[in-house]
């Protein structure tokens, strides 16, 4: 998969007994060319209008970015394509829209991805859950479910991408899980540092380190409604951008560039924990995965933010690369698909039931 940072596309390969998750046996991660990512941003901020013919190039572009990275992981590793059962391709998302009506498009054709493999590929995961009046996001719950939950300690996983989004886990029953999108995760960080300094992104959150938070801005940027609306809820990038900012807040180009960086961090942080706090406030444990763990600026200002026995690590605390997740989940989704058992949690994307995802592409 590629998250909305669409920095890019992670390979993870998992091994199961029968339905249970057993472990991961390799990662990988390869970058989207420049110029394809440049187009992927642009489509996925939703600025312009875009040709059909641009969406049916990308779809392919992406499709062979993925079809490369999953194929590049098997010759890593020396393992060969008849012994994968499926690939569960999450594709790349382009647009999202959540609210009463949402809408969802992910590139990355998963029959080419089978033909370019010769492995059979599970794709679309989202459209179903959305039939049934689901947001079609977050997916990855059930899967945060079956690996962190305790009966317990009431536990949190914190996925922080291009948009950040928690999984809250009171006990062991899936029932009671829920989950939604918070706001912004990386996406407002990568943008600013890309348009400031002409970085791709802030290095460890150096950058954003160095500067102060701007409370007049952060005021501007946290009263946006998403944030107080409750759960079922999702979001993309094409809500969360610097267009949506310098809306907001017309001031913010006359900032200092490094205030902005540390304000844009803080409002990721501060949205987090404030969702966190207003849903389960007794929660003892948070895990974060994704990219953004990598941000050690970020990852303090959470710490800095919690509550005094609010327990904060990464999921490689319980044995899973943080940057292994959401891959791990989408192949995990596409064994559920494969077994013909469900894979959405109707208490996390408002869908009428459970249902099986995706759409099987059989070599």
């Amino acid at each position: 998969m590629s998250g909305t940072s669409a920095d890019a596309v992670d390979a993870v390969l998992i091994e199961c007994d029968g339905a249970r998750f057993e472990r991961v046996v390799a990662v990988a991660d390869r970058s989207y060319p420049i110029k394809l990512r440049e187009r992927l941003l642009g489509v996925a901020r939703g600025t312009e209008p875009v040709p059909l013919e641009t969406l049916c190039e990308l779809d392919a572009a992406v499709a062979d970015a993925f079809a490369d990275a999953a194929l590049a992981l098997l010759s890593d590793n020396k393992v060969d394509a008849g012994d994968i059962i499926a690939i569960g391709s999450h594709g790349q998302t382009v647009f999202h829209r959540g609210g009463s009506q949402p809408l969802t498009l992910q590139l990355g054709d998963p029959g080419r991805i089978a033909e370019r493999t010769g492995i059979t590929t599970i794709g679309d995961f989202r459209r179903r859950d959305i039939a049934l009046g689901g947001q079609g996001a977050p997916l990855v719950p059930a899967f945060h479910h079956a690996l962190f939950a305790a009966a317990t300690e009431p536990r949190a996983i914190l996925n922080i991408g291009g948009i950040a989004n928690l999984t809250l886990l009171p006990d062991g029953d899936a029932a009671k899980a829920r989950g939604f999108d918070t706001g912004p995760g990386n996406a407002l960080l990568d943008e600013w540092s890309l348009f400031a300094r002409g970085e791709a992104f802030d290095a460890d959150g150096r950058f954003a380190s160095s500067g102060h938070v701007d409370e007049k801005l952060l005021s501007a940027l946290l009263a946006d409604p998403y944030f107080a609306l409750p759960p079922p809820k999702s979001t993309g990038r094409g809500d969360f951008h610097l267009p949506w900012a310098r809306q907001r807040a017309p001031q913010l180009d006359s900032l200092a560039a490094v205030d902005v960086q540390a304000s844009f961090a803080e409002l990721t942080a501060r949205t987090v924990i404030d969702a966190l706090r207003r849903n389960q406030p007794e929660t003892r444990r948070m895990l974060i995965c994704g990219g953004g763990v990598r941000n050690t600026d970020l990852v303090g200002r959470l710490r800095r933010l919690g509550w005094s026995n609010l327990q904060i690590e990464t999921t490689a605390a319980f044995g899973l690369d943080p940057q292994a997740v959401e891959g791990a989940a989408f192949a995990w989704l596409a064994m559920r698909t494969m077994d013909g058992a469900t894979g959405n949690l109707p208490t996390v994307t408002g869908a009428s039931r459970a249902t099986v995802l995706g759409a099987i592409y059989r070599m």
